[in-house]
């Protein structure tokens, strides 16, 4: 009797044993399901602010690790076309060439803007007692266009004094500093530069990569930045972002309209307001803005993706994170020194990310 009763036991138990180990499995399964990853590349211009959403957004998300590496627009770019990431990041979002080479398909979509700022180190050295060279100096636009020309070269020349009376100039030769990989920030300040002066369009142009006629260079904003800080008497061109995380001081550049306006949001938000995105692809610039108080240098970045995605759930959980990186994303915008995306633009970034993986 007693031995039947264990068998019997023995009979039941292993169906139970059975469906516990198939919950089991299924959960693991589940959990397995729904964890993605997802990698991207490209501009250093957006980096800080990537970087703040991203963690973020693995908090509210643990489930979605996303990765992103600045190693520049062009390398960003390039890294989509060869397939090598899930999505990428750029200052002058894709050519229609570059488009064509993605199989997949591409979509643009701008994720939030910013202001390029020239930068320099006059910190150390004797100041005007009117004047603070940390905060005061002007540069008028065919001073600074002259500068990275190489035709001014002291930071005493009378062209940067007459914009800047009773300051006391430093001696001291210009150090120009530039970047030295393929970048979307080069082709944004390069773009202005070619708009407001012939000669530079002639002699330089502009592009990710230019040869530049003076200076050193460095990799990524955060390489020009770091020359900056180390060499006295340098200038270079940096997202605004990098220069107020190191206190680097930012000229106030002379406009279209003639006034010298400092790199505020203020000032960039009024730039945006005069760009309209064409619904097709969601890329402009503006290279010379004419409204009296813009800032004269900005420009949005944009986030790229393929159309088409052979996996499913990556495709939507790039879809979930960009839907929360217009909406609740933009709150960190500003915070960094980013201009938070417009009611307007935030709509047609949505439209545009609906067709990711149709």
């Amino acid at each position: 009797m007693s031995a039947q009763l264990q068998f019997k036991g023995r009979v039941y138990l292993l169906p139970l044993i059975a469906i516990l180990l198939n919950i089991a499995s299924c959960t693991a399964n589940n959990r397995n399901i729904n964890r993605v990853s997802l990698v991207g590349a490209g501009a250093s211009f957006p980096a800080p602010l990537y970087e703040r959403w991203l963690s973020d957004y693995n908090q509210q998300n643990p489930n979605i690790e996303i990765n992103y590496q600045a190693i520049g627009s062009s390398a960003g770019v390039q890294q989509l076309i060869e397939g090598t990431v899930d999505f990428a990041a750029s200052d002058v979002g894709i050519t229609n060439e570059q488009a064509a080479k993605i199989k997949r398909g591409a979509i643009a979509l701008p994720i939030t803007a910013g202001s390029i700022v020239l930068a320099y180190n006059l910190a150390k050295l004797h100041q005007s007692p009117q004047v603070n060279l940390s905060t005061g100096l002007k540069l008028p636009r065919q001073v600074y266009v002259d500068i990275f020309l190489g035709k001014i070269t002291n930071w005493n020349h009378p062209r940067i004094a007459a914009a800047n009376p009773g300051v006391n100039l430093p001696n001291l030769p210009i150090q120009v500093v530039h970047r030295t990989d393929g970048s979307g920030t080069t082709s944004v300040f390069t773009q202005h530069l070619s708009a407001i002066s012939s000669e530079w369009k002639s002699k330089v142009a502009a592009g990710k990569s230019v040869a530049w006629p003076v200076g050193i260079g460095g990799k990524g904003n955060e390489g020009v930045t770091a020359l900056i800080q180390q060499i006295p008497g340098a200038i270079g061109y940096v997202e605004y972002v990098y220069a107020k995380q190191n206190k680097l001081p930012m000229a106030a550049l002379e406009n279209k309209f003639g006034n010298y306006i400092t790199p505020t949001p203020e000032s960039v938000a009024e730039t945006l307001e005069a760009v309209k995105l064409p619904a097709d692809n969601l890329i402009a610039f503006i290279t010379d803005p004419k409204d009296a108080q813009s800032y004269p240098i900005v420009t949005y970045t944009w986030l790229l993706t393929y159309h088409q995605y052979p996996n499913r759930v990556k495709a939507q959980a790039l879809k979930n994170f960009i839907d929360w990186a217009v909406i609740d994303g933009q709150k960190s915008s500003l915070e960094l020194g980013y201009i938070p995306l417009s009611q307007k633009v935030v709509l047609q970034v949505q439209s545009a990310a609906k067709k990711i993986g149709e």
